[in-house]
């Protein structure tokens, strides 16, 4: 192999002009010439239509990036504010549930010390019971004086009306 011919170059692709020249000039081979220079000028044709489709997909696909990349950045900052308000909810309820925890826990000492003064010194302590329902924010105290349990549901209402009595007797 080293001793044979190197191979010809690969010969330049035709233009549609040089395809033109070769039919203009006398040549036996004219017939032959004819549909390739057709095809030439053809596929040169494809080829311009075809980079042309390819330039605007090009340009569909960047502007559907930059639309999604906007929409994805939108609610990338919806959801962090979204979870910043839920965590500031979250605190507040945390507060509140401990002071009115406090609350109960002051206005039982009150009760037990109330009892006492009354001359009832064998009163049994009273145990309260807190439960907080995930589900819908209401929750449930539950008191318990010998075998007199009682349960009090808590919704929003019932403690910005214990607030406000506290609030009238301060």
């Amino acid at each position: 192999m080293a001793d044979s011919d190197p191979a010809p170059p690969p010969s330049p692709p035709v233009s549609a002009a040089a395809a033109a020249d070769l039919l203009s000039s006398p040549s036996t081979k004219q017939d032959d010439l004819q549909p390739v220079a057709a095809k030439v000028a053809e596929l040169n044709e494809s080829q311009s239509e075809l980079l042309a489709r390819l330039q605007g997909l090009k340009q569909d696909l960047q502007n559907w990036r930059s639309k999604l990349d906007t929409q994805v950045k939108t609610y990338k900052d919806e959801l962090s504010d979204l979870k910043s308000r839920l965590n500031t909810d979250l605190d507040q309820l945390r507060s509140d549930f401990k002071d009115l925890k406090t609350t109960l826990q002051k206005q039982q000492e009150e009760v037990t010390a109330s009892l006492r003064n009354l001359g009832l010194n064998d009163v049994p302590e009273t145990h309260v019971e807190t439960e907080c329902n995930g589900n819908d924010g209401t929750g449930k105290v539950r008191a318990s004086l010998l075998d007199n349990p009682k349960e009090i549901k808590l919704s929003d209402d019932s403690v910005d009306e214990s607030s406000q009595k506290e609030s009238n007797t301060k």
